[in-house]
């Protein structure tokens, strides 16, 4: 389903810090313990950011396409290329992986489509959400689907699963004591063809929120990391929201200093001649 056999798994496990060769690879296994070290390693070490769609590139979900950008390039990916990748390395270490497809509930009451991209990974027959694109307010492991209200603490922040009509289960986190939507999903099963559809309008439609704009996140166990046009957020597990305005001079610096995220100098001298210089 998700190319598993494509993957170099020795290079991806290089690439999210764990041991390589063939030898580390071999003793993964398909249980809790090695979901939870992949997902966790993952988060902390592939930034999300849609910064190929700013530079108006196409943004390919083939196995091999998004292995040469995330691990061999070290460049970030949004949902469609983190959780593709993540989905082929579990299924290659022997994990049950299907897809989801979520819709944001981070901006108020609006309704909108269907345009984040999850997993539901099966261990000893319970189903856990994973999810390494959803920017700095994701989870950085995986959290458990079939307890519905029971907190989840993952470094200073906690998480919870509610269950609404139809099956629909959203993901909250708690922020400055109050629970917060994040996005919602319906049991209905995701293929990699549907998310290369939902990329599509995220990468090209004018709607989209990545179009026309730097998108950089990272998630961390204390603060959370976003660049989002010219403004720089360091959120907080108190609510605490630090702003910022960064300046074209700073960018290269920011995204190096901030998110670990180094572009090659082509990429890096249009990205800044792009970026706008004032309000």
């Amino acid at each position: 389903m998700w190319s598993g056999d494509e993957l170099d798994l020795d290079a991806y496990l290089a690439r999210i810090g764990r041991p390589g060769g063939s030898g580390a690879a071999g003793e993964l296994r398909p249980d809790l313990r090695t979901l939870y070290a992949v997902h966790r390693a993952h988060t902390a070490a592939i930034t999300f950011e849609s910064l190929d769609v700013l530079l108006g590139r196409p943004v390919a979900l083939d196995v091999k396409s998004i292995e040469d950008k995330l691990v061999h390039g070290r460049r970030g990916g949004y949902c469609y290329e983190q959780n593709s990748l993540l989905a082929a390395a579990l299924e290659r270490i022997g994990f049950e992986v299907s897809g989801r497809g979520a819709r944001n509930r981070t901006r108020g009451d609006s309704l909108l489509a269907v345009t984040h991209a999850v997993l539901v990974v099966t261990v000893e027959g319970e189903p856990w959400l994973c999810d390494a694109g959803f920017g700095y307010q994701g989870p950085r492991e995986p959290v458990p689907l079939g307890r519905p209200g029971a907190e989840v603490q993952q470094g200073e922040w906690t998480y919870r699963v509610r269950k609404e009509e139809d099956g629909i289960l959203v993901l909250c986190l708690l922020r400055g004591g109050v629970w917060r939507d994040l996005y919602a999903f319906s049991p209905q099963r995701y293929h990699p063809v549907d998310y290369v559809l939902l990329n599509h309008y995220s990468s090209t439609h004018p709607g989209s929120s990545f179009i026309g704009r730097v998108v950089v996140h990272l998630p961390g166990d204390g603060v959370r990391r976003a660049l989002v046009g010219r403004e720089l957020t360091l959120l907080h597990p108190d609510g605490l929201a630090e702003r910022r305005v960064v300046g074209p001079d700073e960018l290269l610096a920011v995204l190096d200093r901030e998110f670990a995220l180094r572009l090659p100098e082509r990429d890096a001298a249009e990205l800044v001649r792009m970026y706008p210089a004032g309000d």
